[in-house]
């Protein structure tokens, strides 16, 4: 394997939206949710590794997931756990992984990527990566990999690119917010539009610069620490320093900002598991076209419901269509899959009523 090829595997996210399995104690990364034997973190370190040395693979998350991190990927050692201290999103912990790996290796070439998505041509996915990795060798580039829309998703933002080349690496004219519906019509007639995935591309040189480029401030609070990464003192400057890094996301640090932005379209199929009812398109469909995980289910005039409980229970369901039904332990969610954005909101109810530890 390329000992230039490295990975940032993102989990430090909580998952809310897949409440009430996902919690902050225990987020959907660290659970089985499609029922294959493997979490979705495994997946991803699995996926990663094919193209990339397991040791070159650190896992960005937050201090509180170190343990879990360690228990599911026994191949891991602690000096790959990279650990925030506060949640800052993406950017800070993004800038601070690609220093350490800077370090290491000025010859990089990384992907970042989210530990919750699910990918089933992992053979393609590789293909796609190792092209964005010969480009990016050659090129100051910041790539990412767009994902062909099939429909007018309105919870995705979307990349639009440069309609004019036949090349299959295209040039990004700009990133576009999540749509309304009419709009998502717009950009698909248009012909020249990717959901964007939150999978990056770059030599790590050219990812240190963007941020030096667009974001001094935050660079040097990060670059004042570099003697100290890689070594004993990394875990005192980062936990005394890390609390002060501005809260936001690679996309409007560098990627929105710079004029060297690339997109490869995926020519895998994707999915990126935000909600359930994402998760009941992944999964394959009984006769009564409901998606059952861990359950045994009697059904009667019910159909397009999300069943998912622990320790294969037995599950009635009589005339009740396109519902998400989760049964853990204390908590049992009975809720239409056309309402499940917002089941964030709905958790903090549960919050204000029962107690934090119901979330």
């Amino acid at each position: 394997m390329n000992k230039n090829y490295y990975a940032i595997l993102m989990a430090g996210g909580v998952g809310s939206r897949f409440w009430p399995v996902s919690t902050q104690d225990f987020p959907k990364q660290f659970h089985d949710m499609l029922g294959t034997g493997d979490t979705l973190i495994q997946k991803t370190f699995q996926r990663l590794s094919h193209l990339i040395p397991k040791e070159n693979i650190l896992i960005l998350t937050n201090e509180r997931y170190n343990d879990l991190v360690l228990e599911q990927l026994p191949e891991v050692e602690q000096r790959q756990v990279v650990l925030e201290p506060a949640m800052r999103n993406t950017a800070p912990c993004i800038l601070y992984a690609s220093l350490k790996i800077q370090k290491e290796n000025p010859d990089a070439v990384m992907i970042v990527a989210p530990s919750d998505h699910w990918i089933e041509d992992e053979t393609t996915f590789s293909k796609n990566v190792k092209d964005a990795f010969d480009f990016c060798e050659k090129n100051d580039a910041l790539m990412t990999l767009g994902i062909q829309p099939t429909f007018p998703n309105t919870g995705y933002g979307y990349i639009e690119f440069d309609k004019t080349s036949n090349n299959t690496i295209k040039s990004v004219n700009q990133f576009r917010e999540k749509p309304d519906y009419e709009t998502a019509k717009e950009f698909i007639a248009q012909g020249n539009f990717l959901w964007n995935a939150g999978i990056f591309m770059w030599s790590v040189k050219s990812a240190v610069n963007a941020f030096k480029n667009n974001q001094p401030v935050l660079f040097e609070l990060f670059e004042t620490g570099i003697e100290s990464y890689n070594t004993d003192a990394e875990h005192n400057f980062i936990k005394e320093n890390y609390p002060k890094a501005e809260n936001i996301s690679v996309d409007y640090a560098i990627m929105e900002k710079s004029n060297n932005v690339y997109v490869i379209a995926a020519e895998f199929d994707w999915n990126d598991l935000g909600t359930w009812g994402s998760l009941y398109d992944k999964l394959d469909k009984n006769d009564s076209n409901n998606a059952v995980v861990k359950a045994r289910t009697l059904t009667e005039d019910a159909s397009g419901n999300m069943i998912k409980t622990a320790n294969n229970k037995i599950v009635v369901v009589d005339s009740l269509n396109d519902y998400i039904i989760v049964d853990k332990e204390d908590v049992l969610l009975i809720y239409p899959k056309s309402k499940e954005q917002d089941i964030k909101k709905t958790l903090q109810k549960v919050k204000d009523k029962f107690g934090e530890q119901y979330g």
